[in-house]
């Protein structure tokens, strides 16, 4: 059962997982990064391109847009846990297969289960209908609350969405200042 594994087992895992075909296309797989004792998980859908290169969620420019908006809203990295649906990256960015994500879900739920956060921030639209419901619409329903085994789900477009639309900073930033007074409440 869950009590059986530590994070150690969870990372070991995840480092040798073979259970879909990105583990051969991966440089390394991306394990979730931050505070293990955080009430503020993020969750988006898999590795991008630079984070399968250094095994760390959310380097490179969605990475620097990601830390930007937490630091607009007082929250620091490395106060809050981040990971992603996959560990591994899809090529060309595409996104995730069905059974992709259902070969990573185990490692996710682990996550979750050990961090117990208060409040689960959905990053982008793939991650919303996998984690919140499967007919999330990022568009009408970001910033949204839902409340699920004592916790608090939300979701917010994904700073990627940021780089392709600018104006959509703002945004989001309304939308991580209502995750700043949920974490109070």
């Amino acid at each position: 059962m869950l009590m059986e594994y530590t994070w150690n087992d969870i990372e070991r895992h995840i480092d040798a997982c073979t259970h879909c075909p990105l583990s051969r296309t991966r440089h390394q797989p991306v394990m979730g990064r931050g505070s293990r004792q955080a009430d503020l998980m993020l969750i988006a859908e898999a590795p991008g391109a630079q984070e399968d290169k250094q095994g760390i969620p959310f380097v490179g420019k969605s990475g620097d847009i990601l830390d930007r908006l937490l630091r607009d809203c007082g929250l620091d990295r490395k106060e809050i846990y981040i990971t992603n649906i996959l560990k591994c990256h899809p090529p060309g960015n595409r996104d995730p297969k069905e059974e992709e994500k259902e070969a990573c879900f185990p490692y996710l739920k682990y996550e979750t289960f050990f961090l117990n956060p208060k409040v689960i921030v959905c990053l982008g639209r793939v991650a919303a209908q996998r984690i919140i419901s499967p007919d999330f619409k990022i568009t009408r329903q970001h910033g949204t609350w839902t409340c699920r085994k004592n916790c608090a789900l939300t979701a917010t477009y994904h700073p990627s969405a940021i780089l392709r639309d600018p104006s959509k900073y703002e945004i989001v930033k309304t939308d991580f200042n209502n995750i700043v007074k949920k974490l109070s409440e």
